[in-house]
């Protein structure tokens, strides 16, 4: 009974940070980081903007939708809250964005520098989205991602990254990791459902715990205990980890879900305007790098 609600208490500890700024518009943040004051005033309007605040437009909020983790205490940027225009000033004249279709640079998606290089072929173009398995605005968007995916064009690879912020983070990480690696993509979404609306945290205080806590969810899902196991701890999980970590720095994420394509832009639900305008957009950008 107790080790019952010790757990469920955890489980909650570890979804409030989803929600600081507000319970009717979660945003969620890295651990331990403190909630930017644009948001709070966004999510907290005073009474005499109240009606205005009723009156969001989509884009709005869209801009709710998603797991925040601020940029570190000691960056200025995150006072000043121009990174990302500071991000376009420092392009070359020659490298400058032009707006695609109706997206415009700097409002609806911005450059990534410096720009990263991709794993796709010649001829291709890598979209990535960097999520968490704990993140409902990334659930939100799945059902989205799943349409998408049965049509996209040929010459787009989807990659997903899992964030890894802290360890709750890194925990589901190894568990996306570990069912690709047992070619069970198939579970991702029953994950998703396991950790948000089920209550099953698959991740505990300690790695043997989180491991017996995933090995249980993963065998009820007709995984055999040795198989996962061994994926588990195998080379190319911990490599995947290691690029997690990595691409999680390159990227700049403070957010998730967020997209990234091609390596030379990002962006998400609150900067397209809502989920079925960021597969627009994700379409409408790759088919620009596909023609360069």
């Amino acid at each position: 009974m107790l080790r019952s609600i010790a757990l469920t208490a955890f489980l909650t500890l570890i979804m409030c940070s989803c929600g600081r700024a507000s319970q009717n518009h979660p945003v969620t943040q890295a651990p331990a980081k403190p909630q930017t004051p644009s948001v709070i005033q966004q999510e907290t309007p005073p009474p005499a903007q109240a009606d205005t605040a009723t009156q969001q437009t989509e884009a709005q909020q869209a801009s709710a939708a998603q797991e925040k983790g601020d940029e570190p205490e000691d960056d200025p940027r995150a006072a000043r809250g121009d990174s990302g225009l500071e991000r376009l000033a420092q392009m070359p004249a020659d490298a400058q964005l032009p707006t695609v279709g109706k997206w415009k640079p700097g409002v609806n998606y911005f450059p990534l520098v410096p720009s990263q290089p991709t794993t796709v072929g010649p001829g291709k173009v890598e979209i990535v989205e960097v999520f968490w398995l704990g993140c409902p605005h990334c659930a939100a968007l799945e059902p989205f991602i799943q349409s998408w995916l049965k049509n996209k064009p040929a010459y787009i690879d989807f990659v997903r990254v899992p964030v890894m912020w802290g360890p709750a983070h890194r925990a589901h990480a190894h568990l996306f990791y570990t069912i690709a690696a047992l070619n069970r993509t198939d579970l991702v979404q029953k994950a998703f459902d396991a950790i948000q609306n089920q209550h099953q945290m698959l991740f505990a205080s300690s790695d043997d715990e989180t491991l017996k806590a995933q090995l249980a969810w993963a065998t009820a899902n007709g995984v055999k205990a040795d198989d996962y196991t061994k994926a588990y701890n195998s080379f190319s999980v911990n490599s995947n980890l290691q690029r997690a970590e990595q691409l999680t720095q390159r990227y700049h994420v403070e957010g998730v879900p967020l997209i990234v394509i091609n390596g030379k832009y990002t962006s998400d639900v609150g900067k397209a305007g809502g989920p079925s305008e960021l597969i627009q957009l994700i379409d409408d950008l790759a088919a620009a790098e596909h023609k360069r």
